[in-house]
């Protein structure tokens, strides 16, 4: 095997290693949030040594901020990308819970985490304020060409009302998901606002 080649071994088999440790932390902090989980403990979900996970995280915190990195990747087209047209935010934000309906894991690692950033203290705490203010950000303006002059809430009201609403769906999906269909309510909702939803093609 020349350098080359080694370097290259190494580099994957570090990236394979860090996934792990993000895999595992992940898992955990969905269950038990960032305060009832050790370093030691994402080490031996990980089936590392306490040192082995130090070799690539520097800290629990630093950890945190990959896992929350890894889920802005799922979410980055209603977060940062622009939607092609205002239409595209709607329909972005109609996948969102599609995916979250297949994605169990996500939606509990979103919701325990983001009510234990609600304490100032907590090291995720700026991220969720950043998280939601950048959506609601991304919505209004969408909302405002999406609404018009219907004499309904303003663009920003409605976008912290969508933002309520899915947030507090996850929460009872999670609890009841056999009862909750986060999908049906949102698209409910926005036709409430005058914004219409195309229906997915049925079964041929």
């Amino acid at each position: 095997m020349t350098d080359h080649e080694s370097d290259r071994h190494h580099t994957a088999q570090g990236e394979r290693t860090r996934r792990r440790i993000i895999d595992a932390a992940t898992e955990l902090f969905s269950r038990c949030g960032l305060w009832g989980v050790s370093l030691g403990d994402i080490a031996e979900r990980a089936g590392l040594t306490h040192a082995g996970v130090l070799h690539h995280f520097p800290n629990r915190e630093a950890v945190l901020l990959h896992v929350l990195s890894r889920r802005d990747e799922l979410d980055a087209p209603l977060l940062t990308a622009p939607a092609p047209g205002h239409r595209g935010l709607v329909d972005d934000i109609v996948r969102m819970v599609e995916r979250d309906a297949a994605a169990p894991d996500q939606v509990s690692l979103h919701v325990t985490l983001a009510a234990e950033a609600t304490d100032p203290a907590h090291p995720a705490h700026e991220y969720f304020v950043g998280r939601y203010r950048n959506l609601r950000d991304h919505l209004v303006p969408a909302l405002a060409d999406l609404l018009g002059e219907s004499g309904g809430p303003t663009p920003e009201i409605a976008a912290q009302q969508i933002v309520a609403l899915t947030d507090g769906l996850r929460v009872q999906w999670l609890l009841d998901p056999g009862a909750v269909d986060m999908r049906a309510a949102v698209v409910s909702f926005l036709r409430t606002l005058g914004i219409e939803v195309e229906e997915p093609p049925g079964p041929r």
